[in-house]
């Protein structure tokens, strides 16, 4: 898939305030400090479309970016977990984490951010699990390859499936990126591109794209 443009369009606090585009979207949420701005700006190769900062937690609002003159939309949602904040902003930022992901119908896929360089974490593997219980579509995203050895990072990879696999019969799709060296880039529009089409045929009444044709895409 080839991005031919990306801008900032708005951002706000309520999914009933985001835009009625009716083209689909794909989030992106993670840890505070997981990388997703950066990711964002690697994916759409726009420096600074998403404002990145050393700061964990600057994310606030949910932050809506236009693709390809709105073909289908980046989301950046608020990192969750940031113990610095108060209890009043860290249970605001679960309202609006909530609302958007449960009740956003443009929403196509969620993607999770989890630091490659750490073992399976408390907080994703909650965050994982409660996505479950609620039936949402959503991939695993494994930042920062770079900060580690090849076999380093697919031995955190693996420990966060065989985690899993206590709970689930089914894992998710996962990818390994950096920002910093653009792994995993193609692999990721490729896969943005597949669902699109999926949707696209099913909006015409045509038959979707196989299993195997959406992992070929």
């Amino acid at each position: 898939m080839e991005i031919k443009n990306a801008k900032y369009l708005i951002s706000n606090e309520r999914a009933a305030a985001c835009p009625d585009h009716g083209a689909p979207e794909y989030a992106f949420i993670g840890r505070s400090n997981v990388g997703k701005s950066s990711l964002i700006n690697m994916l759409t190769r726009r420096k600074g479309l998403a404002k990145t900062s050393q700061t964990p937690g600057k994310t606030l609002l949910i932050n809506h970016f236009s693709v390809n003159d709105g073909q289908w939309y980046i989301v950046d949602l608020p990192g969750y977990g940031y113990a610095a904040r108060g209890k009043q902003m860290r249970e605001k930022i679960v309202r609006i984490i909530e609302d958007y992901v449960l009740n956003r119908k443009h929403m196509a896929c969620l993607f999770v951010l989890i630091d490659i360089r750490h073992s399976p974490q408390k907080i994703d593997m909650e965050f994982i699990d409660w996505l479950g219980e609620h039936d949402v579509p959503f991939a695993l995203v494994f930042t920062k390859a770079d900060k580690l050895g090849p076999n380093a990072g697919k031995k955190n990879v693996a420990s966060y499936l065989k985690e899993m696999r206590l709970h689930w019969d089914e894992l998710p799709p996962y990818f390994i990126t950096s920002s910093e060296k653009g792994t995993g880039r193609d692999e990721l529009l490729n896969y943005i591109d597949a669902i699109n089409r999926e949707i696209a045929a099913e909006c015409n009444g045509q038959d979707a794209p196989s299993s195997q044709e959406k992992e070929n895409a």
